[in-house]
């Protein structure tokens, strides 16, 4: 399934390559928006045109499209700019087309042009629906309060027809092949109108029983005969308007609530009788059913992508349709019916060979039955063989859909006719028929025979339907072979299949050809003489099985052409009844071409006693053309028994060929017959249908010099007592007008004293007036700017309250800093201490035990040198042991001093890194809101200017009106110019006010400076960073060392968590201020405006 999207493309193909329906879909066209390929732009209606090849579709922005479905192309036609609510497509000049839009009125554009051709206008409401009449010169377009009748050749209304506003009007249009309208009303009336006078013929009775339906939604066939109605129900009411009675009442499945629209699908063979109506559901779902059968014969859309609206083309061969995703879908009719078109099942199955285990399976028509289980008893069956048939002759005797030919005579013989259910299945296995649809439509096509025309001046049938069905099915025997046109007898050869097969042209049409093409052979050699070498034939054969009879119709003068011809030219069709003509054709397509020129000489033979008391060639005469008392079944035994007694040398079965089917695809040339002489005859019919026609043209412009002469006489006779009327009129008049003047003049002299007083009045009103609006405006003025200095103050105040909760914010922050910091200095310092005492207890500890170990040393030893030589020996190895940990001290201070750098200089790039990336995504959103603004002004400034031209435009206008005036007026006239010049500097210096305003985007959006809490003071020896300071610092001890390093590393992440929290605050007041602008971007401009 090939789906095309004509996006913003002006014309090209529907489909690129070719389609292959599926489930009867061609294609489907979407229309996606340029600028968002997501966005689809949804189809709003479509209709076809006269042909049914091509058809418009309007969207809901203004496009109309014209799709030519066999030329594969696509245009756009025209771009109204606004919706379409209806169209029309089938108007007499056939470029032309009318598109009603949403603004109540209608457009007819020319689509090879794309030019304005008319702008109808006079509806109050939407224009629902447009219909357009047979010929396209009247159209009818419908609201729900009016429906206005308009002249397309003048485009001026003709009639207008309105309804009281209780009433509403559901849909107006014509009925083909009339001169009426039908209008459908809210409360389920109906009426029928005169176009001309708008008179009322008559009205539908409502039904008074049963539910109300509610109509919404109309068809009418194209014979204007037969209407359909629906709405809010599943019933569907069937009127005929010959009768103007209900004929029927169709009930829809329980799925179907609402019928939103009926289409009848016109049928090439049908006359205009449609009887397939596709009714369109709720549910989205259209199904066509026979409303004769009340069948469901197809149906398309499905639930997950339902219909909203379709269109049938003309000729019934395509329907395309909107679905809900505002696309069109394109079907193929004969792709949808292809599958109740087949010919039915087969209704005998024919076995080769038999088991004794297989199962019984019953055969029925149009259904199969599944063999049934078998229960575990053993069921004893009876095995039939059939005789041994050879494999040529079974192959010779196979027909189409499974049936045999010589079971099929031997079944008739048995019972002397086929089963009347069955009959015209079994004709067609008979007759081979390979129902050609594509070469039977190519005749059809063709149109009327001029030959058959008038047909029915010469054969005259009371039913319609058949007179239509005849003059169909002879004009496509003529299109196939030209004898056909020329033979006279032919309608009495068609006319009894054309009544069997009348629900089927083509397989009537089949029918007769192959009758022609076997039956009929040797018949046209002589034309457009009987068939003497047939009449011989049948002569013969009379000759050899009674003699006396033929010698009794010889003496009497009577010779084949009376008695064989007759029945061969209307195939015993005047002479048998139906059941019996069905009987004995029966036998006839079960045999060879031979059999119906023996079944003549049967028909003549077993009337054998009345024939023989004939002795006139008059009764002769009446006798072949009148039934008589015959049995049929007599009759055709007899047949049989001279086909198998009659001499090979004069039997016909040797003079004529076998049976040949026609073929598959174009059908066989047909050429046996005198082709000059078919050709002459023709030329001369055509010659004097010509004359014909020039006669009738010459009658007809003979007849409308005479009616023009008629009517120039009537004008001239009305034109000199219209003068006469004129003359004397115009005497009254001036003597009236000689008194008018008199009385005129005394009041004018009364008119110009009040005129004085009138303006001195004006002017002291104007003055007032003047003075009053000057005291609005300026308070108007003060009031606005009141309201400015409020709306100031307002900022203020909320921007000094948003400043200081952030310096609030920002102390509460830098105390909890602070207290950090000092609980961690308190940290410090307890751990300081706490590694003091432990090292003052070890030394404590080992000056102890040194103590001890000297005073040891002092009991045994006496010598007063050693002891001062151990003296000095451990006060330098306490020394070495003070330096030692004070070195390791002083280098895990520096370590982790370094490692502290390390950190805080990653973390300082960090940050500058983050700050850069917020300062571009503010850079890019300021730049975004300054263009955004920009437009914003520039929409706003290009309004204001189009709304000033639009006001000169005004006074330009109004100035000119006032040049027409009276005289009496100009002082009055000047004393207004003179008031609106003078009040045009005021509006000139308030625009210039207006456009000096914040139109601009310069300085609109500059980054406010920082409003941020300032730097907490923080004790001296934390951040003093003098020389004198780090030399002190140097001369500390190492825990004063490590506890100051840790103190500023603390500092400087504090510092750069004051920037961060400060860029950030700005960020956070530059996003609110260009929300709450862009948010305000209207209101505030407006009133700024307004207020200037």
């Amino acid at each position: 399934m090939q789906t095309t999207d004509i996006g913003n493309k002006e014309e090209g193909k529907i489909w690129h390559r070719k389609p292959t329906p599926i489930n009867g879909v061609i294609v489907n066209v979407i229309h996606s928006a340029a600028a968002y390929q997501s966005k689809i732009v949804r189809f709003l209606h479509i209709t076809f045109d006269a042909t049914g090849e091509s058809f418009l579709a309007g969207d809901h922005h203004g496009n109309i499209y014209v799709f030519d479905i066999s030329a594969n192309r696509f245009r756009l036609v025209q771009s109204t700019g606004q919706a379409c609510t209806a169209l029309a497509f089938s108007l007499r000049r056939t470029t032309e087309f009318l598109v009603a839009l949403a603004d109540n009125s209608v457009k007819c554009f020319d689509k090879d042009t794309k030019q304005l051709v008319s702008w109808m206008r006079g509806h109050e409401g939407a224009v629902s629906s447009v219909s357009v009449h047979g010929s396209g010169r009247y159209a009818i377009t419908t609201s729900a309060d009016t429906a206005q009748l308009w002249d397309m050749d003048t485009f001026q209304r003709k009639r207008k027809l309105n309804v009281r506003q209780c009433v509403g009007i559901q849909r107006v249009f014509f009925i083909p092949l009339s001169n009426s309208i039908l209008s459908c009303f809210s409360d389920d009336s109906i009426f029928a109108w005169e176009s001309d006078t708008l008179f009322c013929k008559y009205q539908l009775p409502v039904p008074d029983h049963g539910p109300r339906v509610h109509y919404k939604a109309f068809a009418i066939t194209r014979d204007g005969k037969t209407l359909a109605a629906g709405g809010r129900s599943n019933l569907l009411h069937l009127w005929c308007l010959e009768t103007r009675q209900l004929l029927q009442v169709i009930q829809m499945p329980p799925t179907v609530r609402t019928v939103r629209q009926l289409d009848f699908l016109p049928d090439s063979f049908d006359g205009g009788s449609t009887q397939t109506l596709g009714v369109l559901s709720q549910d989205g779902i259209m199904r066509f059913i026979n409303i004769h059968t009340c069948k469901l014969l197809f149906s398309i859309g499905t639930h997950d992508n339902a219909i909203t609206s379709a269109a049938i083309s003309p000729s019934g061969r395509h329907v395309v349709t909107i679905t809900d995703n505002g696309g069109l879908t394109i079907y193929l009719v004969q792709s949808l019916t292809q599958d109740y078109n087949k010919p039915p099942p087969p209704l005998v199955k024919v076995v080769s060979s038999l088991t004794a285990s297989a199962p019984t399976v019953k055969i029925k028509s149009q259904s199969i039955q599944r063999p049934a289980k078998t229960s575990s008893r053993s069921v004893r069956t009876k095995v039939l063989w059939p005789a041994a048939i050879s494999v040529a002759e079974e192959k010779e005797n196979e027909l189409p859909d499974g049936l045999n030919q010589k079971r099929l005579v031997a079944l008739l013989k048995a019972f002397g006719e086929y089963p009347a259910k069955y009959r015209m299945f079994v004709w067609r296995s008979l007759l081979r028929l390979p129902e050609n649809h594509a070469a039977f439509s190519s005749l059809t096509d063709k149109g009327l025979h001029s030959a058959y025309l008038r047909i029915q001046e010469r054969y005259p049938i009371k039913s319609q339907k058949l007179q239509r069905g005849l003059q169909r099915v002879l004009s496509a025997l003529a299109h196939w072979a030209a004898i056909f046109g020329e033979t006279e007898y032919l309608p009495l050869v068609a006319f009894p299949f054309v009544k069997l097969f009348q629900n089927n042209p083509l397989l009537c049409f089949e029918v007769v050809a192959t009758i022609i093409v076997n039956w009929c052979q040797h018949w046209f050699e002589y034309f457009p003489n009987p068939p003497l070498n047939v009449l011989s034939m049948a002569e013969n054969v009379l000759a050899h099985h009674d003699k006396q009879l033929l010698q009794h119709l010889i003496n009497c003068g009577v010779t084949s052409q009376l008695y064989v011809w007759p029945l061969l030219e209307t195939l015993f069709s005047e002479v048998l009844t139906r059941e019996e003509w069905l009987k004995l054709f029966d036998n006839v397509f079960s045999n060879h071409p031979a059999f119906l020129l023996v079944a003549v000489v049967s028909y003549v033979t077993s009337c054998r006693a009345p024939l023989l008391l004939c002795r006139h060639k008059e009764d002769f005469e009446y006798f072949f053309h009148h039934r008589n008392n015959l049995d049929i079944s007599t009759m055709i035994r007899e047949t049989y028994r001279m086909m198998e007694g009659t001499p090979d040398e004069i039997h016909p079965r040797n003079m004529l060929d076998d049976f040949q089917p026609l073929t598959r695809g174009p059908y066989p040339i047909f050429n046996k017959y005198p082709a000059y002489i078919v050709e002459y005859q023709s030329q001369e019919r055509e010659k004097i249908r010509q004359q014909e026609m020039e006669f009738l043209r010459e009658r007809q412009t003979l007849q409308e010099l005479r009616g023009e002469a008629v009517r120039r006489q009537a004008e001239d006779e009305a034109w000199y007592t219209q003068q006469d009327l004129l003359q004397q009129a115009e005497g009254q008049r001036r003597n009236i007008l000689q008194q008018e003047e008199n009385k005129l003049s005394e009041q004018r002299t009364r008119l110009a004293a009040m005129k004085r007083e009138l303006k001195v009045k004006e002017l002291q009103l104007m003055d007032a007036a003047r003075r009053r609006f000057l005291k609005h405006q300026q308070d108007q003025r003060l009031t606005d700017l009141q309201r400015l200095d409020d709306q100031i103050q307002r900022k203020v105040n909320v921007r000094e309250q948003e400043s200081e909760a952030a310096v609030q914010e920002a102390e509460v922050r830098q105390m909890e800093l602070e207290t950090k910091r000092r609980l961690f200095e308190h940290q410090l310092s307890r751990e300081q201490l706490r590694v003091t005492q432990k090292v003052r207890a070890e030394l404590d500890t080992r000056t102890h035990r040194s103590e001890v170990e000297t005073a040891t040393v002092q009991q045994h030893l006496n010598d007063d040198t050693g002891l001062r030589t151990n003296q000095v020996l451990e006060e330098s190895l306490a020394e070495a042991g003070q330096l030692s940990i004070d070195t390791d001290w002083q280098a895990e201070v520096l370590r982790r001093l370094e490692q502290d750098d390390i950190c805080q200089d990653n973390h300082y790039h960090y940050l500058s890194r983050l700050q850069r990336e917020t300062r571009a995504k503010e850079d890019q959103l300021i730049n975004v809101m300054k263009e955004m603004e920009g437009k914003r002004w520039e929409e706003v400034v290009a309004q204001k200017a189009k709304l000033e031209e639009e006001r000169l435009a005004a006074d330009t206008a109004e100035a000119h009106k006032r040049v027409f005036l009276s005289q009496d007026e100009e002082e009055e006239s000047q004393h207004r110019d003179k008031l609106h010049r003078s009040q045009n500097p005021s509006h000139c210096r308030q625009w210039e006010g207006r456009a000096r305003s914040p139109c601009s985007t310069k300085g609109l959006l500059v980054r406010p400076a920082a409003s941020g809490p300032t730097e907490p003071s923080t004790p001296f020896c934390l951040n003093n960073q003098s020389p004198t300071a780090s030399a002190s610092c140097e001369r500390c001890s190492p825990q004063s060392i490590l506890s100051f390093s840790s103190v500023s590393s603390d500092r400087g992440r504090a510092e750069l968590d004051s920037r961060e929290r400060e860029l950030m605050q700005d960020i956070r007041e530059l996003r609110q201020k260009l929300v709450a602008r862009a948010k305000n971007s209207n209101t505030p401009t407006s009133q700024s405006l307004s207020s200037q």
